[in-house]
């Protein structure tokens, strides 16, 4: 949910969109996951984009709307409470790890005040990447998730020794989703850096979340937005939408 979207529908008409979403969901057995879609950094109140413009109190109150409308919502199983927090290289200003996981703490107390059944989760910094500060200074409270967004171009070679040291290791302790990943290729329309690749990293990193434990879901149900699993609205897949349904499809096999 992206915060210009909330503040332009309001949150009564953005509830009957969520509301409809549940419903369908719930129909279907499955879970979700509502995430606060900004970029950028709420220590400062700086964003990458003026769609993921807020600050820290309509943060907390965006969090605090959602855990007392959906309280007990079992559908709802988690609330990713910042999409990608950076300082964008700095051009953000500054935030360290003690800052970001203070943040995050005084947003989980206030949706574990409405519901302490669902489950919240903290990213990473670098843009949801790394997790290297939970090793040493983890959010302490108990039942929550990490988040990491591994993206091809985050890191080198050798891939899985670095995504090891960057967030992998926080799955041997905590619960690791990732929530945010995916692959394209330089030609394709929207490719960026850090998202160029093809099917040999998609491979390797569905290896490795499979040996770590790690949940994930791929990026991004949508024909516009980078990297897209679909073409069209029709639900073709792209070639990493391709790659991921046959993941998923053969998964225990």
């Amino acid at each position: 949910m992206h915060p210009a979207a909330w503040q332009e529908r309001g949150r009564e008409e953005y509830f009957k969109l969520l509301d409809q979403a549940v419903i369908w969901a719930s129909e279907l057995d499955l879970y979700l996951i509502i995430e606060w879609h900004s970029i950028g950094n709420l220590e400062t109140g700086l964003f990458q984009h003026t769609i993921y413009n807020t600050d820290k109190q309509q943060t907390f109150n965006f969090w605090r709307n959602i855990a007392h409308h959906y309280k007990n919502i079992s559908t709802i199983a988690f609330y990713e409470i910042f999409n990608e927090p950076t300082t964008y290289n700095g051009q953000l200003g500054r935030m360290s790890w003690a800052q970001w996981k203070k943040i995050n703490e005084e947003i989980i107390h206030v949706i574990f005040a409405h519901d302490k059944k669902v489950i919240p989760l903290v990213a990473g910094l670098n843009w949801g990447y790394d997790l290297k500060p939970v090793k040493e200074n983890p959010i302490e409270i108990e039942g929550i998730g990490y988040v990491a967004h591994p993206y091809p171009q985050k890191t080198t070679e050798p891939f899985e020794e670095n995504w090891e040291r960057d967030f992998g290791f926080v799955a041997d302790k905590y619960p690791l989703f990732a929530t945010e990943f995916g692959f394209m290729a330089e030609e394709d329309p929207g490719s960026h850096v850090p998202v160029i690749s093809d099917e040999k990293y998609g491979q390797r990193i569905i290896n490795y979340f499979k040996k770590k434990g790690i949940s994930w879901t791929p990026w991004c149900f949508d024909p516009d937005w980078p990297p897209q699993l679909i073409s069209d609205w029709d639900y073709t897949p792209t070639k990493q939408g391709a790659f991921f349904k046959n993941v998923m499809l053969n998964w225990d096999k």
